[in-house]
């Protein structure tokens, strides 16, 4: 397995780079790397007290902006505000198996903050965008089930970890279609999806699946998991690649690109779940 580290990040000076949910985790790690290559980072945050005092000992060049990614009008207010020049927009902000709640729009907050927030924010950018979107998968994607006239689980019965799963089948399947409108429209932006594997963090604190931290043979930590989204971010891999861990079920490991389930690459899935995720958002 090639070895690839922040390490071999290459200068990244003169790049912009719109990240979200990067005041901890590995979206923080993220932040560092690229802003320690060079890159000028803006953290686009909830809370802009905390976001300040994560990156207040970091060297390099932050840029910090109010944005709750649940909620759609402030995805809106944030694309309305910020006027600066992005070239890389990176929607990591999520939650995983969260007790259910609504959004101030009534979407289901988990959804809302995977999926439902990144598209809009996505879209909403594009048309400043230069270079890449990437949006952070997860492998749990393999056992979503999408339930397309019940994406905002109104009548579906709630389960955590249903949910997420979904929403991250709903983020590759994104993904596909976004590529496929880019690639169709001539432009020179790629999206594509970064996952960190079975990674060290405050994501499964809500979840049963928070046991498998103790077993290190399947978990790694932050740095590592930060790996394939700086890896996504910074080499020349292709539209719609889909980058985690290159280990054993891509649980840990150095980045490589591989490939999102047989769902996850259904164009006619991606396409209708793209209608149906406009309405929802008013887009």
């Amino acid at each position: 397995m090639t070895r690839w580290t922040a390490n071999q990040l290459p200068s990244m000076t003169g790049t912009t780079v719109v990240i979200t949910g990067a005041t901890g985790g590995i979206g923080l790690i993220t932040a560092r790397e690229l802003a320690r290559a060079g890159a000028t980072v803006v953290v686009a945050a909830r809370d802009l007290a905390k976001a300040r005092r994560a990156v207040a000992n970091m060297p390099g060049n932050f840029v910090i902006h109010q944005l709750d990614v649940a909620d759609l009008d402030s995805v809106r207010a944030f694309a309305d505000s910020y006027t600066g020049p992005i070239d890389i927009l990176i929607n990591n902000a999520g939650v995983m198996d969260i007790p259910q709640s609504r959004t101030a729009q009534g979407l289901d907050l988990q959804t809302a903050t995977n999926y439902f927030g990144p598209f809009l924010l996505t879209n909403l950018l594009l048309p400043r965008l230069t270079d890449r979107v990437i949006t952070v998968g997860s492998q749990l994607h393999r056992f979503g089930r999408l339930r397309l006239t019940d994406l905002n689980w109104q009548t579906t019965k709630y389960n955590g970890l249903s949910v997420y799963e979904s929403s991250k089948l709903a983020v590759v399947l994104f993904s596909l279609e976004l590529q496929r409108r880019l690639t169709e429209s001539g432009s020179p932006v790629r999206s594509m999806v970064a996952h960190p594997g079975i990674a060290r963090t405050a994501l499964v604190s809500h979840s049963p699946l928070g046991f498998i931290n103790r077993f290190p043979l399947f978990v790694q930590d932050a740095e590592m998991g930060a790996l394939p989204l700086l890896y996504a971010a910074s080499q020349d891999v292709p539209g719609n690649a889909y980058v985690g861990p290159g280990g054993l079920f891509s649980f840990t490991g150095y980045p490589k690109v591989r490939k999102p389930s047989r769902a996850a690459r259904n164009p006619a899935t991606a396409r209708a779940l793209w209608q149906a995720t406009t309405g929802l958002t008013h887009l």
